[in-house]
């Protein structure tokens, strides 16, 4: 099992947030080039666990602001902090490029008809991944490497608010979302992180 470290800072971010933290043997730490699964370990045990225990204390499984947000797996979204939330407020579903998938239609299914959700969130962003190719370029690549095209689809597309006002309209027209269900869809600049909302 994974041990934990009492001790934490507060004020600082990433790995730099576990510097103080003396170790027994500092050669166990994994060295630090591209950050791997041992180096996210190694945050854990230097108090990241703790540190999410504390953040997650008292909040309910159901979430407190009976919202879900559809937003992109990008690593420079931080949802939380863009909406100043804490944990246990809403539900975030993260994908390539925050789609509207049919997993994503499952997971907010269950979130409304189980968890008491009754708004929607949907964010895309500008600069995002899946404008970089399409659907095809895609497919035929994986074809090249591994023999066979994918039976999904990645949903690319050129224009992040044509995007989400596709996506809008699949939630608004699918049987398992409730019909009362308040669904709002905008886009984020990446860069100034301002919201645009799209009608």
């Amino acid at each position: 099992m994974l041990g934990s470290v009492t001790s934490r800072s507060e004020g600082s971010c990433g790995r730099d947030r576990f510097d103080h933290i003396g170790w027994e043997d500092r050669a166990s730490r994994p060295s630090v080039g591209r950050v791997s699964n041992e180096e996210l370990l190694y945050r854990y045990q230097a108090g990241g666990g703790r540190m999410a225990a504390v953040a997650a204390e008292g909040a309910a499984v159901a979430p407190s602001l009976e919202v879900a947000i559809v937003t992109c797996m990008d690593s420079r979204i931080d949802v939380f902090a863009l909406f100043g939330m804490k944990m246990g407020e809403v539900h975030v579903l993260r994908n390539a490029g925050g789609v509207v998938t049919d997993d994503v239609v499952r997971s907010l299914t269950i979130s409304q008809r189980e968890l008491g959700t009754r708004e929607v969130m949907l964010i895309q962003h500008t600069g995002c991944g899946l404008a970089m190719f399409t659907d095809d370029e895609f497919s035929e690549k994986l074809a090249e490497d591994v023999g066979m095209r994918p039976e999904w689809r990645t949903h690319a597309f050129t224009d992040p608010a044509v995007s989400v006002r596709r996506d809008l309209a699949k939630l608004r027209h699918n049987p398992f979302i409730l019909p009362e269900t308040v669904v709002r869809g905008f886009v984020l600049d990446i860069e100034a992180f301002t919201l645009d909302e799209i009608a």
